[in-house]
């Protein structure tokens, strides 16, 4: 399936219940122009944003309180499988891993993320997920 985007930035979604790690994903991503920023501190509040708003991926940290970010991976998908959605742990073992493919995450990274590890994953669900060649595509 081809996505034609016409001057949008990609909506990311940052979900974490600990405010200081994504104010650090933030300060990662911000300056990248063909992302739009937006914030929740959990599962539940990811999943209403979703339903209301267009959100074209989804950055998850996976312990959370009530909803995990694997739980939370679930719903999302359920309402659009197309849209990526990244699990970000510190403890990413191999059961952990296995679980976020059958729910068709796209990748699983350990915490503390590497700057460019993070924005290389972004850019590649992003390119795999939307068909395009380049992120900046969106934008012209």
């Amino acid at each position: 399936m081809m996505v034609t985007r016409v001057h949008q930035p990609f909506r990311l979604l940052i979900t974490d219940d600990n405010r200081s790690f994504r104010e650090t994903l933030r300060e990662i991503l911000e300056d990248r122009p063909w992302l739009d920023l937006m914030e929740a501190e959990s599962g539940e509040e990811a999943v209403e944003l979703v339903r209301q708003v267009r959100v074209d991926i989804v950055l998850l940290d996976m312990h959370m309180h009530v909803m995990t970010g694997l739980d939370t991976l679930r719903v999302l998908k359920s309402l659009d499988a197309i849209r990526p959605c990244i699990l970000i742990t510190s403890d990413a073992n191999d059961e952990l891993r296995r679980h976020a493919r059958d729910a068709n995450a796209f990748s699983v990274l350990r915490k503390p993320v590497p700057r460019q590890e993070l924005t290389s994953v972004v850019t590649n669900a992003l390119i795999s997920a939307y068909q395009i060649t380049d992120p900046d595509v969106g934008l012209q």
